[in-house]
């Protein structure tokens, strides 16, 4: 693979997992463009220190990628919105920022300490008002909630995305918008037998994107987190062909 920075993802514990490798020059331009375009503001580097400083792994959506989350709320005029995956609540800031007074985010978390640290930095952002978190495995939180939402961010566990993109549907509506992070994983959708933990999930994730439910796209990305991608869509309505 390209010499550069590597770094393997954590997904289930049997398989071969694929390596993630970004090449020095993506990571470059990611800065210059983070701190030409992007501009984050204190509450965001907060919650991307306190995650080193916890131990958490570094899989957060890179600056540019959460700045989108911002922009597709604002554009889409999104009040509620649903984010599978919270970690130390980086994306979580960006999102929650753009809501409309009275909007509202649910994010839900797997591990109560990363629950924890997330609530601090959402805290420390103003933001405990307008967003909160769910401690608990994604799928037994999910039927408790009430839709509809306007807006689903899945950004989780590879092996449980077809399960997400349903809840995503169920809880949506016709012209709700859906964002899967880590739609290309370094290519592997081409061959799965090269991470056998996540890639076959993410393939038939795309696969339901691709059919009846979604109208959708994916955009590939390079940059500090590697080669990888995300897919953008929304639900369809049952009649919409």
């Amino acid at each position: 693979m390209a010499e550069g920075l590597s770094q393997t993802r954590p997904g289930c514990q049997t398989g071969r997992m694929v390596e993630h490798v970004a090449k020095p020059e993506w990571i470059d331009v990611e800065r210059w463009l983070t701190d030409t375009v992007v501009k984050p503001g204190p509450e965001h580097e907060r919650a991307l220190r306190t995650a080193v400083e916890r131990g958490m792994p570094p899989i957060e959506v890179q600056p540019t990628s959460g700045k989108l989350l911002a922009l597709l709320v604002r554009i889409s005029g999104a009040r509620r919105v649903l984010e599978i995956g919270t970690l130390a609540g980086f994306s979580s800031i960006w999102m929650g920022q753009a809501l409309p007074e009275g909007g509202h985010l649910d994010t839900l978390e797997y591990l109560p300490e990363h629950a924890g640290v997330a609530r601090e930095n959402l805290a420390a952002a103003g933001l405990a008002d307008r967003v909160t978190v769910h401690v608990g495995a994604a799928l037994d939180t999910l039927p408790s909630l009430s839709g509809p939402y306007d807006l689903v961010f899945i950004d989780a566990d590879k092996q449980n995305n077809v399960a997400y993109l349903e809840w995503a549907v169920r809880l949506g509506r016709p012209g709700t918008v859906v964002v899967l992070d880590n739609a290309v994983w370094e290519g592997t959708l081409l061959d799965p037998a090269q991470d056998e933990a996540n890639a076959p999930s993410i393939v038939s994730a795309l696969e339901l994107l691709g059919g009846s439910l979604f109208d959708a796209t994916v955009v590939q990305t390079a940059g500090s987190k590697g080669w990888d991608g995300f897919a953008l869509g929304v639900v369809r309505a049952q009649d919409d062909g």
